[in-house]
């Protein structure tokens, strides 16, 4: 299953025991792909990410190079022709564009994909074709609960 993921999802990541950490790392029925600028805000979140999940600023680092393992950047040129259309499905909460921007672009591109986050508003988007599967949908799916 070829699957978007957003900031929040990768955000749980740095939980050592977290059940997104387990998801990710523990089927090898996903494809994950996320903006490349999604790991640029990991960064710049480093100190929150920290304190929240109780990791050092070296356990983040070794953190994020094994989510790399698991996630797929897309570089943001590939996708930008998708901003517009994403900025208009969403209006006026922009901080989705970029995701639901990625899912359009493989959606078009005849991908059969989702996007994994726990934005319930963004359920809407079944109406443009685009799948929206949050942690528990995935947890229900795998028969997990």
């Amino acid at each position: 299953m070829k699957l978007v993921v957003d900031a929040n999802i990768l955000f749980s990541f740095f939980k050592k025991d977290s059940t997104t950490r387990r998801l990710l790392t523990s089927f090898e029925i996903f494809e994950l792909y996320t903006p490349a600028l999604c790991f640029e805000e990991l960064i710049n979140h480093k100190e929150e990410i920290c304190k929240k999940s109780g990791i050092s600023g070296d356990d983040f680092d070794e953190i994020l190079d094994d989510l790399k393992l698991f996630v797929e950047t897309i570089p943001d040129e590939k996708f930008k022709d998708y901003g517009l259309e994403a900025k208009n499905l969403l209006s006026p909460h922009l901080k989705d564009v970029p995701y639901v921007a990625l899912s359009l672009f493989f959606r078009d591109n005849g991908y059969d994909i989702a996007l994994w986050t726990n934005e319930i508003r963004l359920k809407k988007l079944k109406d443009h074709n685009i799948t929206i599967y949050t942690t528990t949908d995935l947890l229900e799916l795998l028969k997990l609960i």
